[in-house]
């Protein structure tokens, strides 16, 4: 007699329950510091500390057009300038980061050359440093040759990034065989026509999955330009809010700006989900491809 057995209605199993719940977990775990973010941008100073509705719902007043009016006048504006400066840094640093990454990561998987695998290895030795224990070294090199305190010594350490030139190279050797580059010659393009025409639009994914983290390193680096700017002109967001909020700690009475800190950190997160949504297919698809890998 044959046994029959009973198959899952929808495709769903009852096995998959547990990761299920692992998943809704972990995406409650992450969006609540969002969610508290964006519920305490809207709270005065009083209702941050003193509303009945608790940390996690919104106060008795919706207060984050005042507090967003409240930035542009603080110290004159400089909020707004702070921001500016961190769009400047992840335009430069990330994008240039972006150049380079792709760059020689297509020529690490598409050119043979003498000294290639030791080459590449020193890149992959770099992803294991940590970028705090180059600031100190960063340091006394630019102020040898008077790069301190500009915006120089922000985007130049920016432009490297071995994780970027791992991810290029593993991509290209997966999604651009040598066959299509080898045609290309064969009809007469050269090296940078090939590399343009031929092998960047394939290359796609990996580079707006590259742009991205690139950007949104550089937008939330703290430490580097802590160490190197000493002119509250040129302190990108994080530096700025953090000046803010030891302030505000020490200060006590009218001084105390815990709803600017608040605004300010929600208001500068929004540009970069903006990004990750306009390009999430992409990036969506370029971090798949490498996994594949």
């Amino acid at each position: 007699m044959t046994k029959h057995h009973s198959q899952p209605v929808g495709g769903y199993h009852p096995k998959h329950v547990g990761s299920h719940v692992f998943l809704v977990i972990l995406c409650v775990y992450f969006l609540i510091p969002l969610w508290w973010v964006l519920v305490a941008a809207t709270k005065s100073n009083r209702d941050l500390f003193v509303s009945s509705s608790g940390a996690l719902w919104f106060g008795q007043n919706f207060s984050l057009f005042d507090n967003i009016t409240q930035l542009t006048t603080y110290q004159d504006g400089i909020y707004w300038r702070w921001l500016g400066n961190s769009l400047l840094y992840a335009l430069l640093g990330g994008g240039g980061a972006t150049i380079i990454s792709v760059l020689a990561g297509y020529g690490f998987a598409k050119y043979q050359f003498k000294g290639r695998g030791f080459v590449f290895m020193l890149v992959l030795g770099a992803v294991m440093v940590p970028g705090t224990a180059l600031v100190v070294p960063l340091f006394v090199m630019f102020n040898q040759v008077s790069l301190l305190n500009t915006m120089w010594s922000v985007v130049l350490p920016s432009l490297l990034s071995p994780v970027g030139t791992y991810l290029i190279r593993v991509y290209c050797q997966d999604a651009l065989p040598d066959e299509l580059t080898d045609a290309a010659r064969v009809d007469g393009a050269g090296e940078l026509r090939t590399f343009w025409s031929v092998a960047l639009p394939q290359l796609r994914p990996a580079v707006i999955t590259v742009l991205l983290l690139s950007v949104v390193a550089t937008w939330n680096n703290f430490f580097l330009p802590s160490v190197m700017l000493a002119n509250s002109k040129l302190w990108p967001i994080t530096v700025g809010l953090n000046t803010w909020l030891i302030n505000t700690r020490v200060s006590s009475g009218a001084d105390q700006v815990w709803n600017l800190v608040v605004t300010g950190a929600f208001v500068s997160v929004v540009p970069l989900v903006i990004v990750f949504l306009l390009l999430q297919k992409y990036w969506q698809s370029g971090l798949t491809l490498g996994a594949l890998k």
